[in-house]
């Protein structure tokens, strides 16, 4: 028989661990229990005056109905005291319903990046209205790279994006149209394992994307036992794919049954360096 991804959650928060379950711990205490997870990263062609930099990788919120505004506070707040220089959204702000995007949106304009905060879209956000949270976003002054890319500090460093590759319309060439040969470049595309594809072009040096949730539960010694579509062979950490790097966030919000084990939400802290 097949395992969905949603029925082994099910089982897991309904009978696996129904003791843990009953104490709430896996569906109130973990679920709430943001981690920074610190990675340092060289990239090729990085200037010697961006050795340092600090980018905040946020993904996968899924406002309404599991995953609480409070705990979206929560993670601002959390990112602004890392003071970080860029801060990249890899997609799915909602879950059920598209209009949330209107409330977590004000919520992320608080974050206070130097250099400003940029977005990508993902499947949840296109199975819901994706024009619905395009708009929430630009009216918070919140820049999608949709199939575009932008110089950033003074051309130092090239940050991608590519619609959604499940639900959406990506077009990889067009979000390279602008980069100078020699900057390192970013890619924010928001299921992981098209990485094999995108770092062989050998144009992008780092991939982040989100969309796994880590799995939401990780069994000791076997690790994620389910995982979604276009996230079964990447779905935690950091990667080197090719001459590339990918690095997966295990996300802020969870899918239905919420529950997470083993696999609490993430707040990525990337510090650049050079190679």
């Amino acid at each position: 028989m097949k395992v969905t991804r949603r029925g082994f959650l099910k089982w897991v928060g309904g009978t696996a661990f129904g003791g843990l379950a009953g104490a709430g711990y896996v569906t109130q205490v973990e679920p709430e229990w943001l981690q920074v997870e610190q990675q340092a990263i060289r990239l090729p062609n990085l200037p010697a005056g961006m050795d340092g930099y600090k980018i905040v990788q946020l993904s996968d919120f899924h406002l309404y109905p599991f995953s609480t505004l409070k705990l979206m506070q929560k993670t601002v707040a959390l990112t602004n005291e890392l003071a970080p220089d860029l801060v990249l959204l890899t997609g799915d702000y909602v879950l059920e319903t598209a209009a949330s995007i209107f409330d977590l949106a004000p919520e992320l304009a608080k974050l206070n990046p130097r250099h400003g905060a940029f977005a990508v879209l993902g499947n949840h956000d296109h199975w819901t209205d994706p024009a619905v949270v395009k708009q929430g976003l630009a009216e918070q002054g919140i820049e999608l790279l949709h199939n575009k890319g932008v110089l950033l500090n003074e051309s130092q460093l090239f940050l991608a994006g590519v619609d959604d590759l499940w639900s959406g319309e990506p077009d990889f060439e067009a979000a390279l149209a602008d980069q100078k040969a020699d900057v390192p470049t970013i890619l924010l595309a928001h299921e992981p394992d098209f990485a094999d594809d995108f770092l062989a072009d050998g144009r992008i040096h780092l991939q982040l994307s989100g969309h796994t949730h880590g799995g939401q539960v990780r069994v000791p010694g076997l690790g994620p036992i389910v995982l979604p579509r276009y996230g079964q062979k990447y779905h935690n950490g950091l990667y080197q794919v090719g001459q590339g790097q990918l690095y997966v966030n295990r996300g802020i919000g969870v899918i239905g049954p919420a529950v997470r084990l083993n696999c609490p939400p993430e707040i990525t802290e990337i510090v650049l360096r050079a190679a």
